[in-house]
């Protein structure tokens, strides 16, 4: 379902989950060219205050664009900006909830504000905010008979 703006009222949320996987972490890597021993080593990550390798944190954060692309306000919408803060790690196996809210919807300029958090076993593991542009419903033809 797509959602447009005059749909949209605060308080709304939607949220998607995954579990991260060694196969997720690895395609990330190759397509980010991220390749941080921090998320490939594990003998390198027994020695850092994790204790093992962990996800890429942006891996986490995009499904959050997953959740406003997919569900709220769906396919369509515009990422404008995005403030991310990390709070704890996500392992491989961990399932995360991305979950994001409508804060404020400014209807003249086609701009939404939405809280946005991932959640591992209910502990926040990244949380921030974004605005967004939502779909526009497409112009009705006119002058046609």
């Amino acid at each position: 379902m797509t959602y447009y703006i005059d749909q949209l009222h605060p308080g709304m949320s939607a949220s998607t989950s995954k579990t991260v996987t060694e196969a997720d972490i690895i395609l990330f890597a190759g397509i980010s060219t991220d390749v941080n021993p921090a998320h490939l080593d594990e003998e390198y990550c027994k020695g850092t205050m994790f204790g093992t390798r962990i996800a890429h944190g942006m891996l986490s954060a995009g499904f959050i664009s997953a959740t406003l692309a997919n569900k709220l306000p769906g396919p369509g919408t515009i990422y404008l900006s995005q403030t991310l803060k990390f709070k704890a790690p996500v392992k491989p196996g961990d399932t995360v909830t991305a979950t994001v809210t409508v804060r404020e919807v400014n209807v003249e300029k086609n701009r939404v504000i939405l809280d946005t958090v991932c959640t591992v076993g209910g502990k926040t593991v990244i949380d921030g905010e974004c605005l967004m542009m939502p779909p526009v419903r497409a112009a009705k033809p006119t002058g046609t008979v």
